[in-house]
């Protein structure tokens, strides 16, 4: 087989991927009413169509204008209004005012999806026109527009639920919830230890990753000890109880001002009545799990509890080490409840990957010798190396084939809308 035909016939496997990415977004969306498509409480949690609409741009942007033989875009305004932060490329529509878009209709939006869908289709189909470097580029960059709808998946349930939270009717998402069993007692926590020494951190693999996670290099790790599973809720509201949110000897001097301002003083979702605990979810309005992992915790809420507990969360370089070594763990389970729940599996460690995001102690920074990806999309991830800090292992919103060891998110400490959670070290 030539190296031509060879590629050729990778990109019609491709067709099939990208079709069933861009489906899985329209199955997110079928629980939802018309006027829930435009919901945005704050800048951070973008509306839906917005997401429906700035993921088809990206392939459109990046892919069809490229390549395309006499490209015309679906309609010339929506380069502006659906351009997140692509300044290479135009100037972005201010992202706190999406919400101010009820025109286009989410009709338009769909018909916008279906019109450059069927668009891809037709450029991987009859990809013989191209050369072998534009298959290989074309390759890459769906490779890069899959992934990126992937994100923005989660991003539609996450952002969803901060925006129905606002609602004093907590509407549900999904109206069946998960069964828990309350009675469940999770395993202890403990510290498992690892020698740590000579080891690499980075993507090492052929397929896809992104640009920061890579290139792999070689660090030295002291010893140290991860915990078997995450912070529960019932251990949370210990640190509540024991009044840790007054406790400023506690926290950071930026975590303490940021609660100070905000009021905060319990876990995003978090709220009492009759003076039970209940949570959040995207089930509508539950009981506290309190065997359950605590979740949508900032930066500053998962240093100040560490530090409480006597211990600290874990580096990056640390985290990854283990979960290269549980890799394995990854669910391969395309339907996994809304919300992380309660684990009992017999594993030595617990909770690496599809349940939380996990803060941990490493600033978001270029690995040694990072080089952003080429062209346009080199602002996907570089740009933003600064005043934030990397998450690892992904939650149960995230989708299961988008999650690897060495992924590397990043958010803002404060931020906590995102299903975030606290593991430890020592």
């Amino acid at each position: 087989m030539t190296n031509k035909s060879a590629v050729a016939e990778k990109l019609e496997n491709y067709l099939e991927k990208y079709q069933t990415c861009r489906a899985h977004t329209w199955v997110l969306c079928e629980p939802l009413e018309q006027d829930d498509y435009n919901l945005q409480a704050i800048a951070e949690t973008s509306p839906v169509k917005w997401h429906l609409a700035h993921t088809t741009w990206f392939f459109e942007t990046f892919i069809l204008a490229k390549l395309e033989d006499n490209f015309k875009p679906f309609h010339p305004a929506f380069h502006h209004l659906f351009n997140s932060y692509y300044n290479g490329v135009g100037k972005p529509f201010i992202r706190r005012n999406r919400h101010l878009l009820s025109r286009p209709t989410v009709d338009t939006v769909y018909s916008y999806r279906e019109n450059v869908d069927e668009k891809i289709k037709n450029l991987l189909k009859h990809n013989s026109k191209l050369s072998d470097h534009q298959r290989e580029w074309l390759l890459f960059r769906l490779a890069l527009g899959i992934h990126h709808e992937q994100q923005h998946q989660e991003l539609i349930l996450t952002d969803l639920k901060y925006n129905f939270f606002q609602n004093p009717l907590l509407p549900r998402y999904q109206t069946k919830a998960p069964k828990i069993n309350h009675n469940i007692t999770s395993p202890a926590l403990r510290f498992i230890e690892f020698p740590g020494g000579k080891t690499t951190i980075g993507y090492e693999d052929k397929g896809f990753s992104f640009d920061n996670e890579k290139p792999h290099h070689e660090i030295s790790l002291p010893p140290f000890s991860l915990s078997n599973r995450l912070v529960l809720n019932h251990e949370y509201l210990a640190f509540i109880e024991d009044k840790g949110y007054q406790k400023p000897g506690l926290w950071l001097a930026d975590g303490w001002e940021s609660i100070c301002r905000s009021g905060i003083n319990k876990p995003l979702y978090w709220f009492q009545k009759n003076h039970e605990w209940y949570e959040y979810t995207l089930y509508g309005s539950m009981p506290l799990s309190m065997e359950s992992p605590v979740c949508h915790i900032s930066y500053y809420e998962a240093d100040a509890y560490a530090r409480w507990a006597g211990y600290r969360i874990p580096t990056e370089q640390e985290w990854e080490f283990v979960a290269k070594r549980y890799s394995h763990l990854i669910d391969g389970s395309p339907h996994s409840p809304y919300h992380p729940l309660p684990q009992i599996n017999g594993y030595e460690i617990n909770h690496l990957f599809n349940h939380c995001w996990q803060w941990t102690l490493s600033a978001y920074l270029p690995y040694p010798k990072f080089k952003p990806f080429i062209d346009e999309v080199g602002e996907y991830n570089g740009k933003f190396m600064c005043n934030q800090m990397v998450l690892r292992g992904g939650s149960c919103l995230t989708p299961h084939d988008h999650i690897r060891p060495t992924y590397r998110n990043f958010f803002y400490p404060k931020d906590r809308w995102q299903m975030t959670g606290i593991r430890l070290a020592s």
